[in-house]
């Protein structure tokens, strides 16, 4: 497949915001695709690369080269030339990589330049996620929406699902089954403002402590344990404990989903860097053990004895976890019975706040288990940070906000008067803010190096944020996690900004 088609397929994926538009969208393209195309196809229109990240950065992106005149490239060309372009590495490295970017970006057109800056830059965000994909892979093939939908959550990967599919047809999905030692996609929770409002979504349901911690799936098959993270790499290694506790339970065999987190010697949970540290360090992992010990605590049971219990009611595959997992190990819920009890979720809910954790999930008690899928039986309750900062600079924007100013700097006021920079954030913005803060952060311009307006700090901005941590790279040595804006206060004076002390003071947890 040339990548011209996918380009402009992303294009048009961009400019509609239709759902059904966009699954037909795709499946025309699957359509033309080759099975082999697949794996390279379905990352790009997400905006991810296969290779992960690349290490090229906008010095190198930014260079200008004259564009082709007619579309050669294809996708599996790109991605082989990615693929090398990711080995790069020791002296002369940026040289190559100015090199190899340069044959790249030469021999594609300017749409596919368009497209592969915003690839390569990680601003290709048109909509094209893994949900509508696999709608348009069901409509590409003639297979059961449903039956695509469940293969893709027992396979892990909507990519090799994909190939199964284009290569040999429906008949493919009955290789795809849950089995022990394979991952699945875990079920995901959406959002509610609040417990009541979840409650009365919901009515009767479990109401469990929503740990900040790295989501696990634990299977054990005999004496073999393995634990894989919420994206399904492979962490057995890093995390003795988690084998050590998986073999201390009554089962042989099953899968298990939950959580890793790791408390101090209070019993309060570590800040999530700690135990993302944690889970993420792969050399010497005993002293690691010992440093920042961790624990499971799992809420769910998929499998038990070699039965499948995704589609039982929640409250049938709890009865199968509590047979199975001791109490300690067992994620706190409290049962509510409707809108009428929801006084008792409150409480458990300002509870879990008091022991440290970051809000509550709310379930429901007879869904079953929507495994790969952000499912509207559980939803997710947490307090809302905000912030009122002052925007230090701003980067512009690749693909679709070219020609805009993207990637705000958010500054928080220093005692002496002086701002000092928390991180940045390109999220929460609609088109119309985009373009209004594009003239107005122009009006405020101090200089520019051709990619970062810096501006005098005048603009305060309200920031909504899920926490705190520690970071080497800004001066108050904290930064901003999944800083998003909610809005522009131009009602407050840039005095009026928050301090970093008052910051520091909302967060004791995270010590700069």
């Amino acid at each position: 497949m040339l990548l011209a088609r996918l380009a402009q397929v992303s294009q048009e994926v961009a400019a509609t915001s239709a759902r059904s538009k966009k699954i037909a969208l795709l499946a025309e393209l699957f359509r033309e695709a080759e099975p082999d195309d697949v794996p390279i196809v379905i990352p790009y229109l997400a905006g991810r690369l296969p290779q992960g990240r690349l290490g090229v950065g906008w010095k190198v992106l930014s260079r200008p080269v004259a564009p082709a005149a007619e579309p050669s490239l294809t996708v599996r060309a790109v991605d082989a030339l990615l693929s090398e372009l990711g080995k790069v590495s020791g002296a002369g490295s940026q040289a190559e990589r100015v090199r190899l970017v340069g044959e790249l970006m030469g021999a594609a057109t300017e749409p596919e330049q368009r497209f592969l800056l915003g690839l390569l830059s990680g601003e290709v965000r048109q909509g094209a996620l893994d949900a509508v994909a696999t709608e348009g892979l069901a409509q590409a093939t003639a297979a059961p929406p449903a039956d695509v939908r469940r293969a893709v959550m027992l396979a892990g990967s909507l990519q090799t699902v994909a190939e199964a599919l284009l290569s040999d047809g429906p008949e493919a999905l009955d290789r795809f089954r849950l089995t022990v030692g394979r991952p699945v996609l875990p079920m995901l929770a959406h959002s509610a403002t609040s417990v009541a409002e979840a409650v009365e979504k919901l009515g009767a349901c479990a109401v469990e402590e929503k740990l900040d911690g790295i989501r696990v799936q634990v299977h054990r098959d005999g004496d073999t344990v393995r634990v894989y993270t919420r994206t399904l790499d492979d962490i057995t290694d890093r995390l003795p404990e988690l084998t050590a506790a998986a073999h201390e339970l009554r089962g042989e065999r099953f899968i298990l989903d939950g959580e890793v987190i790791s408390f101090d010697a209070a019993g309060r949970p570590r800040s999530f860097q700690e135990t993302a540290g944690r889970v993420g360090s792969r050399v010497d992992v005993a002293t690691a053990a010992e440093q920042v010990p961790v624990s499971p605590v799992f809420f769910d049971a998929l499998s038990v004895d070699g039965h499948d219990l995704l589609d039982l009611p929640f409250t049938e595959r709890h009865t199968e976890l509590a047979r199975l997992v001791p109490e300690p190990m067992r994620v706190r819920r409290t049962l509510v019975s409707g809108p009428d009890d929801v006084g008792a979720a409150e409480s458990f809910l300002a509870e879990t706040l008091e022991r440290g954790h970051e809000g509550v999930v709310v379930k429901s008690l007879d869904a079953p288990y929507s495994a790969g899928r952000r499912g509207a039986s559980w939803l997710k309750v947490k307090p809302v940070h905000t912030l009122d900062l002052v925007v230090l600079a701003a980067e512009w924007g690749h693909g679709r906000r070219t020609g805009k100013l993207s990637n705000l700097h958010l500054g928080a006021r220093r005692e002496d008067g002086s701002f000092a920079m928390l991180g940045k954030t390109f999220k929460g913005m609609t088109d119309a803010m985009l373009t209004w803060q594009t003239e107005r952060l122009q009006e405020l311009a101090t200089g520019t190096d051709g990619y970062v307006v810096t501006v005098r700090p005048e603009l305060v901005v309200e920031i909504a944020y899920d926490g705190l941590q520690r970071s080497t790279r800004y001066p108050a040595g904290v930064t901003l996690r999944f800083a998003r804006v909610v809005r522009y206060r131009e009602d407050k004076r840039p005095e009026e900004a928050d301090t970093v002390e008052t910051l520091l003071a909302a967060h004791p947890e995270v010590k700069p």
